[in-house]
């Protein structure tokens, strides 16, 4: 019975955001189709304000996939990045794209995804202030000694993937046969990229919300102490996202959960900035750059994430855009004749349509080569579908 239950509350979860998330990962095809991953080592070949800024636009325009954004951030370093604004783009890539604020809109509410995308800029200069103070060059030069070695990660044929259309307008772009392919063949590898994190978070979430009473979390949260729970919240929540092992956009439905049973509102900014501290993203970190970068990785974009998610919770508070109800979408699961349903019908319909596009232009052959190193799918170039330019 238990057990029903909680697969019955994520299915409702999954129902409310299917819409959403095609939505998203067809937004984030459209803009990953017309930005060249090509040109992105070259463009950020220092620490300047306006190389990391930069930064975050390239982030904000790739894919929302935490391991192909840990991938790529290898690669564009290795490629002669700034070490800085490699991991710049990082954050972004997983804080700051399209899909991730439509689901927070949807499960949470606009003032979340506000400030979400208020928030990651903020982590992103604290983060960067900390790397001036503690990251020297010699521990650069590490890092670079070990990424050049090109141990293998995760997703890194998907980071490395290039399939941009070139040349004309940005409309003309998209909306040429190319563009449109090329759109397809993104939201393909953005689905098989994180439909783990996807299910993994709604079943977690649907545990959570069933299982555990909220008496447990209003204790853990410190919901009776709100002076307290305000420092504890942005605290608590990366670390209950490290040990959770769920990244990028399927710890949204995990954080209305948290938000439900009590965490403050900067704990669940704190929480989804997280992504990229989860027990194996920092695995693949020991494997990139070493074990000590690994841990200087860790601690610094734990404080950043942190002190982020509290200065937003002041910000907001301040200006009173801290919703006072905690409603966040978590209902049984039940299909009926809503708007819900009405878009979930029109974006399956969409989404059909680019997977068959996908389909019959060797999209799927693709997706064989989404965890393969770049080296082996050199190896693998006459099975290799046209990148597209």
């Amino acid at each position: 019975m238990f057990l029903i239950h909680a697969l019955s509350m994520a299915f409702a979860m999954f129902w409310e955001i299917l819409w959403a998330l095609i939505l998203g990962f067809a937004l984030s095809g459209v803009v990953q189709a017309v930005v060249s991953k090509a040109e992105m080592s070259r463009l950020l070949p220092d620490d300047s304000p306006r190389t990391l800024a930069i930064a975050c636009g390239l982030g904000a325009a790739s894919s929302s996939c935490s391991y192909a954004a840990v991938a790529l951030a290898r690669s564009i370093f290795r490629k002669g990045a700034s070490f800085t604004a490699a991991i710049v783009f990082e954050l972004a890539s997983t804080n700051l794209v399209l899909e991730l604020g439509i689901i927070m809109i949807v499960l949470l509410g606009w003032q979340f995804a506000l400030a979400e995308f208020i928030g990651a800029p903020i982590m992103v200069v604290i983060l960067v202030w900390l790397f001036g103070r503690f990251l020297s060059e010699r521990m650069v030069e590490t890092a670079r000694q070990q990424a050049e070695k090109g141990l293998a990660g995760s997703m890194e044929g998907h980071a490395e993937m290039d399939m941009s259309v070139t040349g004309g307008s940005l409309w003309s772009r998209v909306t040429s046969a190319k563009g449109f392919t090329a759109i397809s063949h993104y939201f393909l590898m953005d689905w098989a990229a994180v439909w783990r994190d996807v299910a993994g978070g709604l079943l977690i979430a649907g545990a959570l919300a069933a299982w555990i009473p909220k008496g447990f979390w209003r204790s853990f949260f410190f919901t009776g102490h709100p002076t307290f729970a305000l420092v504890w919240g942005p605290l608590v929540g990366p670390l209950v996202a490290v040990i959770s092992f769920v990244c990028s956009v399927g710890n949204v439905p995990l954080a209305a959960v948290l938000w439900n049973s009590g965490i403050s509102f900067g704990g669940v900014i704190a929480f989804i900035f997280a992504d990229l501290i989860v027990i194996p993203i920092i695995d693949i970190y020991r494997r990139y750059y070493t074990a000590p970068i690994a841990w200087f990785l860790t601690w610094t974009m734990f404080v950043a994430m942190s002190v982020a998610g509290l200065a937003v919770e002041i910000l907001f508070k301040t200006v009173g855009w801290v919703p006072i109800e905690r409603a966040a979408t978590i209902t049984e699961a039940h299909v009926e004749w809503n708007y819900t349903t009405v878009l979930n019908i029109v974006f399956l319909a969409l989404a059909a349509i680019l997977v068959w596009r996908a389909a019959t232009t060797g999209g799927f052959g693709m997706l064989r080569m989404m965890n393969m190193s770049p080296q082996t799918q050199g190896g693998r170039h006459h099975n290799r579908p046209r990148h597209i330019h």
